[in-house]
């Protein structure tokens, strides 16, 4: 009977230790999840805004891009306006110019006949060489127009007139005023009278 009641002894307080320790089981087993999913929940936080922070990252990255790309355009397109400005930016003056020079094409016609040690002749003709050359160097060229096909982007047409032969009709026959080109760029029309 003794060891009947020490065997009883015995599994009582094993049934006692296995209940005492058979809660703390369980309320490990029950806040192992609660701190996995506290875990989880701060992964899945930080893992968002590691999202939210990469989508910022490439939204700027790409505004960077658009903006670099923005700027070396208007930098380009300034610098062709500038050109264009170096180029033409003396256009009036030259337009100014030319009429004067029209008059010393004509002074030089009435003086056709005189003979060349006139002083005078000289004279003008030293100046309308000055101007033919302060011209050029300014990149300002006269248009070739006589006996030249009609061109509408070089020429103007005053009239027409029957062509004195087949070769010239449909081409200029008489230049009544000097065209002028400004590096490559029409600043004033030849205005021709066309054979028909």
């Amino acid at each position: 009977m003794a060891e009947e009641k020490l065997i009883n002894e015995q599994e009582q307080g094993a049934e006692e230790l296995n209940e005492t320790t058979q809660p703390a089981t369980e309320t490990t087993a029950e806040t192992e999840p609660e701190h996995k999913n506290e875990k989880k929940s701060k992964k899945d936080k930080t893992h968002e805004q590691l999202e939210k922070l990469q989508n910022e990252l490439a939204e700027i990255k790409d505004r960077h891009i658009r903006l670099q790309a923005e700027f070396d355009n208007f930098r380009k397109r300034t610098l062709k306006e500038k050109m264009e400005l170096m180029k033409s930016g003396g256009e009036t003056v030259l337009t100014g110019i030319l009429p004067v020079i029209d008059d010393f094409e004509r002074a030089l016609t009435a003086f056709g006949e005189a003979e060349d040690e006139n002083p005078l002749k000289q004279g003008v003709t030293l100046i309308y060489n000055k101007f033919q050359d302060f011209l050029k160097q300014n990149g300002v060229k006269a248009i070739e127009a006589k006996e030249q096909d009609f061109d509408t982007d070089l020429h103007e047409a005053i009239t027409k007139i029957p062509a004195p032969t087949e070769e010239l009709k449909g081409k200029v026959v008489d230049v009544v005023q000097k065209g002028y080109l400004l590096n490559e760029k029409v600043i004033r029309f030849a205005k021709v009278v066309i054979g028909e």
